[in-house]
């Protein structure tokens, strides 16, 4: 029988509980009248290369 790894399901709860409290902050920040749409996604960030 194969052996629990704690370590991972801790890991889970932990993201789970993380991603709840975001939720939670951006809901409390919002206007009133607007919900926030999903996750906040950055613009990509340009890379200048050497010419």
């Amino acid at each position: 029988m194969a052996k629990p790894n704690y370590t991972f399901e801790k890991r889970q709860k932990e993201l789970a509980k993380k991603k709840k409290q975001e939720e939670k902050r951006l809901k409390k920040i919002a206007p009133q009248g607007e919900q926030p749409q999903g996750e906040i996604v950055q613009p990509p960030v340009d890379e200048k290369t050497d010419s």
